[in-house]
């Protein structure tokens, strides 16, 4: 099976969201549900978490990469996503105030974007 770029952009992009979600939780979810428990206990379960991260990000970067995009186009385009996941996971999961923070840091990743898919 052949599959053309846009193909391949899109389920780079849509396995690396999924894996971003799983990452996230991995990383912060213990903080609202394991906060009370030994770290090693938190860690064990994230680890255990981020394993499905795993499966689903490595597809996504060979299928990327293999598709055209460079390391750096790859690395810049999973921060994006990072960022999309992270601020509502933050504001609607975590109960974080949303802040404008959030938008200027945005708009150093969308310069971020320019510099690195420019060529």
């Amino acid at each position: 099976m052949v599959m053309t770029f846009n193909t391949s952009l899109a389920l780079t992009i849509g396995l690396l969201a999924a894996s971003n979600v799983f990452m996230t939780f991995a990383w912060y979810g213990h903080l609202k549900h394991l906060n009370q428990q030994p770290w090693l206990w938190a860690a064990l379960i994230s680890w255990g978490i981020a394993l499905f991260e795993y499966l689903l990000q490595v597809p996504a970067n060979r299928i990327g990469f293999a598709s055209g995009l460079s390391l750096a186009q790859l690395k810049i385009t999973q921060e994006v996503i990072t960022l999309s996941v992270f601020v509502p996971f933050a504001v609607l999961y975590m109960q974080q105030p949303l802040k404008w923070d959030y938008l200027w840091a945005t708009l150093c990743l969308c310069g971020a974007v320019y510099f690195i898919f420019r060529s």
